[in-house]
């Protein structure tokens, strides 16, 4: 569909058609006459689709539910690709920061407590004894915590 337009005269008596973007400012200004003749060459859907025949409607409307369904799988793919890629960067980046700071937490927490102290160190092992290297830091935190206290 064409933009709404606003008919104008220019000085020198022309007639001019303005089309205006949504702030209200001219986008497009036009001559009545090339734009008048550009629009009786542009035929309309539903003028389109009364001169089709069956077979045509048939092969247009095969034609658009394809088109869908390709786009509907792109954006699935799409979106596949950019979860496995979320994943990728998660096993790469290793262990968490975050992780050590609350390992520290826990056991500064319970410094004066040796029995709450052994047992911060035991849950927060078992947090993150799928990987070794955040054990490891959690053993040193408690170390260096103990030889502080």
């Amino acid at each position: 569909m064409a933009a709404r337009r606003t008919t104008m005269r220019s000085r020198t008596g022309t007639k001019l058609y303005a089309v205006r973007d949504e702030s209200g400012q001219f986008k497009d200004i036009q001559t009545y006459k090339r734009a008048h003749a550009a629009d009786l060459r542009h035929k309309s859907v539903a003028e389109k689709e009364s001169a089709q025949g069956p077979i045509e409607r048939k092969v247009r409307k095969a034609a658009k539910s394809a088109v869908k369904s390709v786009r509907s799988s792109m954006r699935g793919a799409v979106a596949a690709v950019e979860r496995a890629a979320k994943r990728a960067v998660k096993q790469v980046a290793g262990p968490q920061p975050a992780r050590k700071a609350t390992a520290q937490g826990a056991s500064a927490k319970t410094a004066g407590n040796a029995a709450a102290k052994k047992t911060a160190r035991k849950a927060v092992t078992t947090k993150t004894a799928a990987k070794p290297m955040a054990k490891k830091t959690v053993k040193k935190v408690a170390r260096k915590t103990a030889k502080t206290r």
